[in-house]
């Protein structure tokens, strides 16, 4: 009998996702929700080998894996600014930080001051927020960095409380946006061996999850070479899957699509601490990917 994960090497982990998309749009439910018609199935699962460098970055569509990997580094710093993005081109966050989008929330800020989002959660959880240009140090609890300190440790890296939260019930009207990728576990096995495990209360499928299995497979390594450790697997758990119709002929066309192997990653400096590693610190080697498929994201 198969288990969940000797089944992920029978094919290419790619065609998980690509059946996960096929799946909800064969069997999912369409719904009317705050921001547009989608199908929706409850419920699905997602999984990825990261031995020997392996990074999963889809290839059945080109991904903008730079935009991503500067949003990861963003998180890391608790920067919650879309200026900062903005000034690396990346346009990600932009519907959802524009005044209108904030007052539609509710919300009394600057434009491009997103609230105390993932940055924020962290590196200092449930600190009282005021504005993104604060200086937050010292403030609140630092979860990334906890983290850290218990995964270079060779008695606490093997607990089974190796947590980080971006969901924080005091805070989430305060919040641009409430977060989709909710909480992350990470596992030391076999000695040296780090995995993560993520829970994502609601997934895009089209366009959301793709950078988030990036973003996710990015932390791990990037954990793994910071404490000097081997990444191992990236388990991805989701509880709403949703496809906005507009998406539906594009995931069509993206399905019809034969995985290619995934790129290799290679970091190629050991910073100080987290919030240390830069852009140029990562190298991507042998990424090849299909052509890219426009979907509008939706706010």
């Amino acid at each position: 009998m198969f288990t969940f994960k000797n089944m992920s090497m029978l094919k290419h982990p790619e065609k998980f996702y690509l059946d996960l998309l096929q799946h909800t749009l064969f069997a999912g439910k369409r719904e009317v929700r705050r921001n547009g018609e989608v199908i929706t199935h409850i419920g699905g699962a997602l999984r990825f080998d990261l031995n020997n460098n392996v990074m999963p970055i889809l290839t059945t569509k080109k991904m903008a894996w730079k935009s991503c990997l500067k949003e990861l580094l963003w998180f890391i710093n608790g920067d919650t600014d879309n200026r900062t993005l903005q000034n690396q081109g990346v346009k990600i966050w932009n519907k959802n930080a524009s005044k209108s989008f904030l007052e539609s929330r509710g919300l009394r800020y600057e434009e491009n001051d997103l609230g105390p989002v993932y940055g924020h959660q962290w590196r200092h959880f449930n600190a009282t927020y005021y504005t993104s240009k604060f200086n937050y140090t010292g403030m609140g609890v630092d979860q990334l960095n906890l983290l850290v300190n218990k995964l270079k440790d060779e008695e606490d890296r093997t607990s089974r409380r190796l947590l980080m939260s971006a969901w924080n019930p005091c805070q989430i009207n305060e919040m641009a946006l409430p977060p989709c990728h909710v909480m992350s576990q990470y596992h030391v096995t076999e000695g040296n061996k780090l995995s993560c495990t993520v829970y994502q209360r609601s997934a895009d499928l089209g366009l959301g999850l793709p950078f988030n299995i990036s973003s996710y497979a990015f932390l791990t390594h990037l954990l793994a070479h910071h404490c000097n450790l081997e990444a191992n697997e990236l388990i991805m758990f989701i509880g709403n899957c949703h496809i906005y119709d507009d998406h539906e002929e594009a995931l069509k066309k993206q399905i019809d699509r034969e995985p290619l192997l995934f790129p290799k990653i290679e970091i190629c400096e050991l910073r100080e601490k987290m919030e240390d590693y830069k852009y140029t610190d990562f190298k991507i080697h042998n990424y090849e990917s299909y052509d890219k498929i426009n979907m509008d994201m939706r706010e």
